[in-house]
């Protein structure tokens, strides 16, 4: 009997492997709009689709940011200036697509813009810090995503959206956990409306890299602006010390993210060129081998693994 279970799970990674080795056709043909190419994953993925040929529309905040990776990068990648938190930006930039595209339609979206702070833990933040986050990581990416959905419908194409391990597991407090759930859910709700039309969508889930948003000496002023405006109850309660250890264990995981930003845009680019993308993609070995397999654990044994490292409160139990 084993022997037979065996052969039948050689026989489901072989298919696996050669559905997947499977490309699209007329790749140079293909536009892709990726947003967030100021710097890191998205940055690195438009040079990484341009160098394969792809028709890039990189979409960038700034246009320092822009001209900098037109600098880097061939005459067909074309970029666009985006703030996706702004309607009006939202809406030139789908005008300015579909005049790109033409009746050939948009062949891939990835939705990458995405900010990191504030992280604390969530009693010393107030509402406009979650909304900070959530602006971008998650109501910009479903505005982005509705605005440019009929031309992706058009090119039966893909949409790739950027989440998190953390949008499984959420180890920190602020609004960046809360919108990568978010990003999920509106993922997977997605992707069931539109499986008739052709669209295909994935979600992308790394680890920890270094990227601007785990920029080390940006997240040691952020915790200590946080922690500045705390009310006086509230800094009472948890306590210098255990402001100091958290300060010191957020900025040693950030310290220690993976450099190796291609694990996670060559999973984007398997996303949006293979004829058969997976639904998720986990980047980075982190992911893959610790956080992934941790969310699930029975929420008992998820609550320990989190919490034990914790700093204690200077009133809690």
């Amino acid at each position: 009997m084993w022997l037979y279970l065996a052969a039948l799970l050689g026989l489901y990674f072989l298919r696996r492997w050669y559905r997947e080795r499977q490309t699209v056709e007329n790749l140079r043909e293909k536009h892709v709009l990726i947003t967030g190419c100021d710097s890191g994953f998205g940055n690195q993925l438009a040079r990484q689709l341009d160098a394969r040929g792809l028709r890039v529309l990189a979409a960038c905040l700034t246009p320092q940011g822009a001209e900098k990776l037109r600098q880097a990068t061939s005459e067909r990648l074309q970029t666009v200036i985006l703030d996706v938190t702004r309607s009006d930006s939202i809406a030139a930039a789908a005008a300015w697509v579909k005049v790109q595209v033409g009746d050939k339609g948009l062949w891939g979206l990835v939705n990458n813009a995405g900010v990191g702070d504030p992280v604390a833990p969530n009693e010393w933040l107030t509402k406009d810090d979650f909304l900070t986050v959530l602006n971008v990581n998650l109501l910009g990416l479903i505005e982005v995503t509705l605005s440019l959905l009929p031309l992706v419908k058009r090119a039966r194409g893909r949409v790739i959206n950027m989440a998190s391990i953390l949008g499984r597991l959420a180890f920190n407090g602020g609004g960046y956990c809360i919108s990568k759930y978010g990003v999920e859910a509106f993922s997977d709700s997605l992707r069931r409306e539109l499986l008739p039309f052709g669209v295909k969508i994935s979600i992308i889930e790394p680890g920890a890299f270094q990227t601007p948003i785990l920029n080390v000496q940006k997240v040691t002023d952020m915790i200590q602006e946080v922690w500045d405006r705390t009310p006086a109850e509230v800094k009472e309660a948890y306590g210098q010390s255990y402001f100091d250890t958290y300060r010191k264990e957020i900025l040693q995981l950030f310290t220690t993210a993976s450099p190796n930003l291609s694990l996670v845009t060559d999973c984007m680019e398997h996303a949006l060129t293979a004829r058969h993308p997976r639904t998720r993609y986990s980047g980075g070995w982190d992911a893959q081998f610790y956080y992934i397999p941790v969310s699930y654990l029975p929420t008992s044994w998820q609550d320990f693994l989190a919490t034990r490292q914790q700093p204690k409160p200077a009133h809690g139990i």
